[in-house]
């Protein structure tokens, strides 16, 4: 059988899948998205790869719209990371204007792409802010995709955006830097990124074998990144855009799973209330949560 395409987000949480790869033999095309899930679900449709390590709030809205393509064209089948993502919120070094958190109801907001972590969080934080409460009022008076962090970097900058939100440690050497300048953080209510795997590659509750090898090396992976902090930290540091300083700090708020294969319902099922409530979602259209899963835990 070919070796599974896989893709990744090429960011520090990213290192156990380096380590099951350089260390435990998965036999793999890793391909990177920088632009993150949203690209990732269009590419699990498209066929051009088969497996997608990405954030669970980008695979739940994906398989959660009321307008899902055919089967949907993935299932979630495996947990990669246990801990909840912190998005920071950020805006241009010089935008005085916007002051606070408060100050962004009815600005632009930058996203990478429609479906994106990005843009679902943005109905996550107008939510928890009360913006939704007005149906006629729309919380942002524009989304702007711009498709990767650096293009959302000079949006913010030129004016082309207000604010868009990233996750913190990839944004913080750019706070450091004065490129960009940090408003507030909203983190996900759920553990942060979900193991999908192409419908093609399911048939029931049984996985291809080669989804099943990818869940032992994963957990190789992630036993080696555990018992070698060192390592973890050369790697991010040297291969990844973080300081060393940054990598090491990140390593305190991490927690991958130690059995990467199956996933908690009732995480899907949460991220499906919260999504429904700050109005990505719609009750009772998409797929449920015990549809969106192939492998429970």
């Amino acid at each position: 059988m070919a070796p599974l395409r896989i893709g990744f987000v090429p960011e520090h949480f990213s290192t156990p899948i380096h380590f099951a790869k350089k260390h435990y033999g998965l036999d793999a095309e890793v391909v990177p998205f920088p632009s993150g899930t949203g690209h990732m679900i269009t590419a699990l449709r498209t066929g051009e790869i088969d497996v997608g390590i990405g954030l669970t709030e980008g695979w739940v809205a994906g398989l959660g719209q009321e307008s899902v393509p055919g089967d949907g064209g993935y299932r979630v089948v495996g947990t990669y990371v246990e801990t909840p993502l912190c998005w920071a919120i950020s805006t241009g070094a010089q935008r005085p204007e916007i002051a606070s958190v408060e100050s962004l109801q009815g600005g632009k907001i930058g996203i990478s792409r429609i479906g994106s972590g990005s843009y679902v969080m943005g109905f996550v934080l107008a939510d928890k802010n009360g913006w939704l409460s007005a149906p006629e009022t729309k919380p942002y008076s524009d989304f702007v995709i711009l498709n990767n962090f650096k293009n959302l970097r000079d949006a913010v900058n030129s004016g082309e955006a207000d604010f868009f939100m990233w996750e913190h440690f990839t944004s913080k050497r750019y706070y450091d830097s004065s490129e960009i300048r940090r408003v507030g953080e909203i983190y996900t209510p759920w553990s942060s990124w979900k193991i999908v795997a192409s419908t093609s590659l399911i048939s029931g509750t049984t996985l291809d074998p080669r989804v099943e090898d990818l869940f032992t090396r994963l957990d190789q992976g992630i036993k080696h990144f555990n018992e070698n902090h060192d390592e973890a930290v050369e790697y991010i540091s040297t291969n990844l855009d973080y300081s060393a300083e940054d990598a090491r700090e990140w390593l305190k708020t991490v927690k991958f799973p130690d059995h990467t294969a199956g996933v908690d319902v009732s995480v899907i099922d949460k991220t499906i209330d919260v999504l429904q409530k700050a109005g990505v979602l719609v009750e009772g259209k998409g797929l449920g949560a015990s549809v969106m899963i192939a492998k429970q835990r």
